[in-house]
């Protein structure tokens, strides 16, 4: 599910440290409810595993009327988080990037609509449609850049040539769709809208930030990831399956994701947005406050997601109806997640940061804004009521042609119609074997889940989508697209059918959370011939090079074949891949690695049981993979010696002629 669609979704559905709740002794505090609100379902989240600490904030008419920390910022020192503790905010930091462009509109340096080849010369792509991606495209997610130069940029130290590797991943990428036909949401967008900031203000775009919106908005806490900070006071991430803290997480592009804030600085920023705004001319602000359309807007059957400069919303058409204008945003790293609301006509913020990707942060900052809206009589609770189960329907035997496979960013399904059961399975594919997700049945024109979910297919443009129907909001998003048949399907020059890849070019500080792309299987769809799997679906257009098939999807991929010593690689995207038999042997005794003037990872394979010890560069990391490939070890966390079963992948990650040595002992010693 994307994060949109979670974020729809969500709508729908031990001590407390360093607490201020500003309100008189002995009074109850008028915001009482959404007080226990936070507090219950952030100790849930905790006591439950889904986040190991959190910090929450309120902000009514410009005072922080209620902020607090939870949970331990570093267990091993016994320092708990406080209301000044820092946590990476994710995806909120394009909001900041927004306000620096529209800064520089309000100098004059810069035009929403102007190509972005105006500021960015060096910005080139495959497709000689990228000539008319405007700055504003960069920042609604209209402007077709496939999604994500996600390697290397989120990590353990920081890497300076993320955005220049983001301008030659760019370089030979296509657009998905033409620049403003649809809006799918981009990160590459704005790290684009970053490098402008850059060459436009002349200054660093932290340089810029910190000058032109940090200081004037008193943002003290406000700044670089918290990988980057030397600041006691940052929130550790502890992974909840092991309790073992991960070193902090460094991301290196800032306009799409690499800011650290606290609740309370981030209530403060979203104050801007309101009648008190100190940061923009009226004319930027309403820009800031508006919907960005495209072409596909109003070609679902109801309202689709009001995507504004850097927003994931710009209005929620039922609280529209109700008067009330609701801006928000959502973030999200391997190691954080975030969601942040305002009512900017009210002066009502409300914010939610925690350690871990599964917190739940936004269905906490949408039960404390509901609870904060409803005590202050802005809108009334909801009864909770029962109804009927949905009744089945006869499917109409036209949507039959809807069955096939579909995809979005995250996975593939084959969904199957049955007509005589009258019943609709999804079944998601992995490694090429089926099983069932989501079983739906069909009423009223819709497709439901029994849990309270609709959905239904449509055909817009030559394009069949699954889209998700959100009743109670009066929102719709599409959830998957299908890979349609090809007349004249074709075929890539190497059988790619479960073949399986080693990822060559990861760097040693790259983040625990890509290590999915280290070893990875490619499979052809028998019954869906002209495509392949590799990290995604691709639709095969040449020998050597597949693309992507969908409009409307989030960060899809590229897949290019390559010629190298006599062997075929893989690049998809910006990730380079050799295939699996060039893994040397592990032999017993001692092995020496040594990582080549390219800098490309080395892979060692064990052909029996191994118990395995090892001797690495300072910077160098070593990770160790199960036949199921999946990573039992990892030096970046992991210390000491390890047992390794009869299939088992060893990468060395390293720079230039750095030297491992890896001492192997068999059964047979």
């Amino acid at each position: 599910m994307s994060k949109i669609n979670k974020l729809i979704a969500i709508f729908l559905c031990c001590a407390v440290f360093s607490a201020i709740a500003c309100s008189e002794a002995g009074s109850q505090n008028p915001y009482d409810s959404a007080i226990k609100t936070a507090r219950s379902e952030i100790w849930q989240a905790i006591n439950t595993g889904k986040c190991g600490s959190a910090t929450v904030a309120i902000m009514v008419d410009g005072t922080i009327v209620y902020a607090e920390g939870f949970g331990m910022a570093d267990r091993e020192k016994s320092i708990p988080v406080d209301t000044n503790t820092k946590f990476n905010m994710g995806s909120i930091s394009k909001l900041y990037a927004a306000t620096a462009i529209m800064l520089l509109v309000d100098d004059g340096k810069v035009s929403l609509d102007k190509p972005v080849t105006d500021y960015l010369p060096e910005f080139r792509m495959a497709d000689r449609r990228y000539r008319d991606i405007t700055v504003r495209m960069t920042l609604n997610h209209s402007s077709g850049i496939p999604g994500t130069q996600g390697s290397n940029t989120f990590g353990f130290r920081h890497n300076g040539k993320a955005l220049q590797e983001t301008l030659e991943t760019l370089a030979y990428s296509h657009l998905k769709h033409n620049p403003g036909d649809m809006t799918a949401y981009c990160n590459d967008g704005f790290s684009l809208a970053e490098m402008i900031v850059e060459k436009v203000s002349g200054k660093k775009f932290i340089e810029f930030l910190s000058e032109r919106v940090f200081k004037p908005l008193d943002l003290t806490y406000t700044g670089l990831s918290v990988g980057e900070i030397r600041d006691k006071n940052r929130a550790a991430y502890y992974n909840p399956e092991t309790g073992k803290m991960e070193p902090f997480e460094v991301a290196s592009i800032l306009g799409a994701g690499g800011l650290s804030t606290t609740a309370s600085d981030l209530c403060r920023f979203l104050d801007t947005f309101s009648s008190q705004n100190k940061l923009f001319t009226k004319t930027s602000l309403d820009e800031m406050r508006k919907e960005q359309l495209s072409k596909f807007r109003g070609k679902l059957r109801n309202s689709d997601v009001f995507c504004g400069l850097g927003w994931d919303m710009t209005e929620i058409p039922s609280y529209k109806a109700a008067g009330l204008k609701i801006m928000g945003k959502s973030g999200g790293t391997g190691n954080y997640s975030s969601m942040c609301f305002t009512v900017p006509d009210k002066r009502i913020s409300v914010a939610v940061i925690a350690s871990g990707d599964k917190s739940g942060a936004m269905q906490m900052a949408f039960d404390i804004l509901n609870a904060v809206l409803i005590e202050r009589g802005l809108m009334t609770k909801e009864k909770k009521s029962l109804s009927f189960p949905v009744k089945l329907e006869k499917i109409p035997q036209s949507l039959a042609s809807f069955a096939g496979y579909y995809a979005n960013e995250q996975k593939t399904c084959r969904i199957v119609f049955d007509m005589d059961k009258n019943t609709v399975t999804l079944n998601k594919l992995k490694d090429g074997k089926e099983a069932p997700e989501l079983s739906l049945i069909f009423n009223n024109g819709y497709f439901h889940d029994g849990g309270g979910n609709q959905y239904y297919f449509t055909s817009i443009n030559k394009q069949e989508y699954f889209v998700n129907s959100f009743k109670k909001l009066g929102i719709d998003t599409i959830s998957m697209q299908k890979a349609e048949p090809l007349e004249k399907p074709q075929n890539l020059r190497i059988n790619m059918d479960n073949r399986l890849w080693l990822r060559r070019n990861t760097s040693p500080s790259e983040g625990i959370g890509g290590m999915n792309t280290h070893l990875v299987k490619s499979l052809i769809y028998k019954d869906l011939p002209g495509y392949v799997n590799f990290l995604g679906t691709k639709r095969i257009e040449s020998k050597i090079f597949a693309g992507m098939p969908f409009d409307a999807i989030r960060d899809q991929t590229e897949l290019t074949l390559l010629d190298k010593d006599s062997e075929t690689w893989a690049r998809v995207s910006e990730l380079l891949f050799s295939p699996a038999d060039c893994a040397k042997p592990l032999k017993a005794g001692e092995n020496i690695i040594k990582i080549d003037s390219l800098g490309y990872d080395e892979w060692l394979k064990a052909d029996e049981d191994m118990i395995l010890s090892f001797v690495k560069p300072e910077q160098g990391r070593i990770i160790v993979f199960s036949p199921d490939r999946t990573a039992k070890y990892d030096s970046a966390v992991d210390t000491g010696d390890v047992f390794v079963t009869k299939g088992s992948f060893v990468e060395c990650e390293g720079y230039a002629d750095d030297l491992f040595k890896i001492n192997a002992i068999t059964g047979g010693r």
